[in-house]
């Protein structure tokens, strides 16, 4: 897993910056700790193998758990300082964030792509792309005239806070505009780092399988809303819509949850509601810190 050894460092390509964004994410095979006894795999009558034991609920050949435990604190730690400083930025400029986070072929940038066109007259628009390699979703999103930043992870599998804060330099959004942060497609490693966004997005199309909150509950459970997609295909599928839901909630019981198609624009409107309910409610929190700030001046003065 990536806290714990610091996949794709240094290989990270931003557009507008001339350097590799290089991860500081701590990581030395000289200080591996090789105490994992390969003596002692007793699994009983079972044949399950289950490497989600122990304190780092996680398993890396070479490492202990406790070393593992620390290399993920310190990547995390550095991580979220990265975090704090893109939300208070967003908070300042009154800017919802919205970290939309998937498998690869859910419809995620398709998705994007009406959401922007149906949202663009109404409301300012940016997006941050995050792929492994090749620009051809941020090239996708410009063709709708909305300004985007390409970030190529390389053997990345994620988007951190430190490239979010990095492409904000070339992106400059607007004050109180959306800001769309299209992650690497994964259900994995991007639940585990804060970019600084207001809400996780979690996008599930109907084509892969009622079971994935399940068999990725930190994903659903870090998420805000989900996003059951490609609903226009349930009469050619077998998927429990109502299985998958409770599923979803089992795993977060205050998830939010809406059917829609990307395609054929049904629960669309939904979507766009909340996004603007959100928005507003992101507008409205802002204007509270600016009168706070201006009667803090204002105290001060007299």
């Amino acid at each position: 897993m990536c806290t714990t050894c610091g996949c794709g460092s240094g290989e990270v390509k931003i557009e507008g910056h001339d350097h590799h964004h290089g991860h500081s994410h701590e990581h030395s095979h000289d200080d591996h700790d090789h105490s994992h006894d390969h003596h002692h795999h007793e699994h009983g009558d079972s044949q399950d193998i289950h490497y989600g034991t122990g304190p780092a609920h996680a398993h890396a050949p070479g490492l202990s758990q406790s070393r593992m435990v620390e290399i993920e604190q310190n990547i995390l730690g550095k991580n979220d300082e990265y975090a704090q400083q893109n939300r208070r930025y967003f908070s300042e400029k009154g800017i919802l964030a919205l970290n939309l986070v998937s498998s690869p072929g859910s419809g995620k940038t398709t998705l994007l792509t009406r959401t922007i066109n149906d949202l663009k007259e109404a409301m300012s628009l940016a997006v941050i792309e995050g792929d492994q390699q090749t620009t051809h979703d941020a090239e996708r999103i410009r063709e709708t005239g909305v300004s985007a930043v390409q970030i190529n992870t390389g053997k990345g599998c994620h988007l951190d806070a430190h490239m979010v804060g990095h492409a904000m330099e070339n992106l400059e959004p607007k004050t109180g505009s959306v800001l769309f942060v299209e992650n690497v497609g994964n259900l994995v490693c991007p639940a585990a780092f804060d970019l600084g966004e207001a809400h996780k997005v979690a996008i599930l199309s109907v084509t892969e399988g009622e079971d994935k909150p399940l068999k990725y509950p930190d994903m659903f459970f870090a998420a805000d809303i989900m996003l059951l997609n490609k609903v226009d295909l349930l009469p050619y599928l077998e998927f429990d819509v109502e299985k998958c839901i409770e599923y979803a909630r089992r795993v977060n019981p205050d998830i939010q949850v809406l059917q829609i198609s990307a395609t054929s624009g049904q629960g669309l409107d939904d979507w766009y509601q909340w996004i603007r309910t959100t928005r507003e409610m992101r507008l409205i929190g802002r204007s509270d810190i600016l009168n706070k700030d201006e009667s803090s001046q204002k105290l001060v003065s007299v």
